[in-house]
């Protein structure tokens, strides 16, 4: 071998880490091809959406990514990246977005903007026009979308759907008495399957141009159509509207709605900023005010109660089977984990079918028929609620205690009893402070778990038994985030997602409020144990 002539080993293995090195960054470069193409068609969207400032957002991210990727170095930002922003967009953009809808009057009737609020009064508010026109009818179908083909009496063939405004066409089939019945492209409707859509068909309101004004044009039997105008006529001018039956004025009444002199509102409204009102309505409506302090008061018990007995049959469960000398310990502790193995919400179901008053397992087999209420009683509800929270949670902390005891050491425990301790006092005053230290997170975490233990309370008992000093779909065993659900998604009262989020936002201040209560003192308790 000459001198300076590499080794023959050393070469292939610089060949070797250069074509590993050429694949890398083919495949680098062929995802973050993927990813700008994706991006690309997000911020197509946005522009043709005329939403600027995610556009701006989204524009500024790809550019981030890119750079992040491209650069020379920066080993940490390019396994940090994918990471940071998925917790951006579903964490701390569901925060804030929750935040900001708080301080909407955004639900039913409010979820859009004034201009798609007046365009949605005047489609809703269309009826026919007195001795309006007949126009011959044909049902088409084109990509699973239901057309109307419609004919004039002067000839004049035009379709739309309820998506499309009417377009005139010219190229349109015509049967023996001069009705268009097919169109090419589109697919013409029997007989029969007019009838089998004829729920569909009979919904379908055409527009006659973009602005409802003009009107629509409507079909009630898919073989004749007549115009529709509505009656309520909107005056940009005056920013009004005008009922033409009985001469009613709207006007914008400052809460995202017209309403007239009465104080009556049309039904569609649009979202506007409403600051604290949905806080001081939480705590004012008569409605609303004293079921949410009767359940902000079980909300506490359930959670605080749900701890200390999950907790203490835990412990002692994990004492009891922890002994060296018990026999088949550890099928005892499968056993004892069985139920934390079974989804929550199949399990409240399962134990609402056992505790139902009338045919239930419980008072049908072990109580000889009795009709008990155990989820129809408020007391007892709530009775029962602990008690199959207790079943679900146990195994959870029965887990924890055992791997926290079986990491004490022994000769603690040893030198106590030397000295003459009991076992109850080696418990109280050795094993529980030092398990304490460990777990006492862990009991913290899990009162955030059950202050927010949807599933265990709607599938058990839905929330109830109701109050009956509102006319909301509340109840005794409901928590806040039952009502949260119920309030979003319109139980009894319609959808009002500012007030949910406002709800929202008050569970979040009183979790973070007791959690760093907690973690304080538990850290006061780590140094009293050192």
């Amino acid at each position: 071998m000459t001198r300076g002539q590499q080794p023959p080993q050393q070469r292939a293995t610089k060949k070797t880490h250069s074509m590993d090195s050429l694949k890398g960054t083919l495949a680098k470069v062929v995802l973050l091809g993927l990813v700008d193409a994706f991006a690309v068609f997000v911020m197509i969207t946005l522009f043709l959406g005329e939403s600027w400032a995610i556009l701006a957002i989204a524009a500024a991210v790809t550019l981030l990514v890119n750079w992040i990727y491209l650069r020379k170095g920066g080993l940490p930002a390019k396994y940090l990246a994918p990471g940071v922003f998925f917790l951006v967009i579903f964490q701390v953009f569901v925060v804030f977005y929750s935040g900001y809808i708080a301080f909407t009057n955004y639900g039913d009737g409010h979820n859009s903007s004034k201009e798609d609020a007046i365009s949605a009064i005047q489609m809703t508010a269309q009826k026919r026009v007195p001795d309006s026109t007949a126009f011959k009818t044909a049902v088409l179908q084109k990509d699973g979308e239901l057309f109307l083909l419609f004919t004039a009496p002067d000839g004049t063939v035009s379709v739309g759907s309820a998506t499309e405004p009417l377009t005139t066409v010219t190229d349109a089939t015509l049967d023996s008495t001069g009705k268009a019945a097919s169109l090419p492209g589109f697919e013409t409707l029997t007989f029969a399957q007019i009838v089998a859509n004829q729920t569909d068909i009979l919904s379908i309101s055409v527009p006659a141009s973009d602005d409802p004004a003009e009107g629509s044009l409507r079909t009630a039997d898919g073989s004749t159509a007549y115009a529709f105008k509505p009656n309520m006529v909107y005056d940009s001018n005056t920013d009004t509207f005008t009922d033409t039956e009985t001469g009613d004025t709207f006007t914008d009444n400052g809460e995202g709605a017209f309403a007239n002199a009465n104080g009556d509102r049309l039904a569609t409204g649009w979202k506007i900023n409403v600051g604290f009102d949905n806080f001081v309505r939480a705590f004012t409506d008569p409605n609303l005010r004293a079921p949410l302090l009767n359940v902000v008061a079980w909300t506490f018990t359930f959670a605080i109660a749900s701890v200390i007995l999950t907790f203490s049959l835990g412990l002692f469960l994990a004492i009891t089977f922890n002994r060296d000398d018990l026999r088949g310990k550890k099928v005892y502790r499968v056993l004892m984990i069985l139920p934390y193995a079974f989804p929550a919400f199949l399990s409240g179901l399962v134990w609402s079918g056992i505790l139902n008053p009338q045919f239930g397992w419980l008072n049908q087999t072990l109580l000889g028929g009795a009709e008990i209420g155990w989820l129809t009683d408020p007391v007892l509800a709530k009775i029962s609620v602990l008690v199959v929270n207790l079943w679900l949670g146990f195994p959870y902390m029965f887990l924890v205690c055992t791997g926290a005891l079986q990491s004490l050491p022994t000769e603690l425990d040893e030198a106590a009893r030397v000295d003459g301790a009991g076992a109850w006092r080696v418990f109280r005053s050795i094993k529980l402070p030092l398990l304490l230290v460990s777990i006492a997170p862990l009991l913290i975490a899990s009162f955030a778990f059950n202050f927010n233990n949807f599933n265990v309370i709607y599938m058990l008992t839905g929330g109830g038994p109701r109050f009956e000093d509102t006319t909301r779909d509340i109840g005794s065993t409901d928590i806040l985030i039952t009502l949260v659900y119920k309030v979003a998604f319109g139980q009894g009262t319609g959808r009002d997602y500012g007030l949910a989020s406002a709800l929202a936002i008050v569970i979040f201040l009183i979790v973070a409020t007791v959690s760093a209560i907690s973690f304080k003192q538990t850290k006061a308790l780590e140094e009293v144990n050192r």
